[in-house]
């Protein structure tokens, strides 16, 4: 699990993304951003969306997110890790104040009518874009752990993720011309920082990468472009202090671009936040 905010050995939490306008705080898909060119994309081997790969991809950010690669056994988890996101929770970190919890309670509630976080619903608008837990507490965490054991709720959080966050980085990166590293990066970046141009988003960390260096779709060297995204990543992680551990990014992904592992292939090791993990 996530390593709680008062342990001073941790970032606060870990997390994330940058906070949302609060008068507009719901998350909406990512859309992709433009090609560098209007070439043809690059043929492309088997990238982050085979099966294998992703399930590299979520271990790498279960380690990261909850010091652990068992990234199944997090849908359950909620807690405030007091990054200013009110309630993190389940296998992405979906926040009550940024939107996309709300997005996936409503998504699930679509789809199970009468399920034990339903009744939450209204609260949940009340606090979206904020760090409240007013109306929430003391039964929410109780009901989303309950929630966790329906199927149907494990689904609804597989999908939003992949929605909001996995598909249009992957998007992205394939059209963008990286490899499964470069899919990785981006979305790690996207699940940190979320996909908007604010300051501090996705958008605007990519386009400090293309002020330095061309992505393979627009002529550049792969290598280089990853440097130079991972450079403007870790300058945006230093920007908040709950963010500003960037061993996930120095230990980790800058460990396989060195190594030349542009298609993340296993075995793989790497460290976050002191810890050292592996997949074989």
């Amino acid at each position: 699990m996530r390593h709680p905010s008062p342990d001073p050995a941790r970032p606060a939490g870990t997390r994330r993304r940058t906070v949302l306008a609060m008068a507009n705080a719901s998350l909406a898909a990512v859309p992709l951003l433009a090609p560098t060119r209007a070439a043809a994309t690059p043929a492309r081997a088997a990238g982050l969306d085979d099966p294998a790969k992703k399930e590299i991809a979520m271990r790498l950010v279960s380690s990261a997110e909850n010091s652990s690669l068992d990234w199944k056994a997090q849908y359950g988890y909620i807690e405030d890790i007091r990054d200013g996101r009110g309630y993190t929770a389940g296998i992405i970190g979906f926040c009550s104040g940024t939107g996309d919890m709300l997005d996936l309670v409503e998504l699930y509630t679509a789809r199970s009518p009468g399920n034990v976080l339903a009744r939450h619903l209204p609260a949940l608008r009340e606090v979206d874009g904020s760090d409240s837990h007013e109306g929430l507490d003391p039964g929410y965490p109780g009901d989303w752990q309950r929630a966790a054991g329906d199927p149907e709720f494990r689904r609804a959080q597989d999908d939003e993720r992949d929605r909001v966050y996995f598909g249009p980085a992957v998007g992205q990166a394939q059209a963008d011309g990286l490899r499964t590293l470069g899919q990785f990066a981006y979305y790690d970046a996207i699940v940190m920082h979320g996909g908007g141009d604010d300051r501090l988003g996705f958008g605007s960390i990519r386009d400090r990468a293309l002020g330095r260096a061309r992505p393979p779709a627009g002529g550049g060297d792969e290598v280089a472009y990853l440097h130079a995204f991972l450079d403007a990543r870790v300058w945006a992680m230093k920007q908040e202090e709950a963010h500003s551990d960037t061993s996930r990014v120095d230990t980790a992904q800058r460990v396989f671009l060195r190594e030349g592992n542009l298609d993340l292939d296993p075995p793989l090791d790497w460290q976050v936040y002191g810890d050292s993990y592996h997949v074989g």
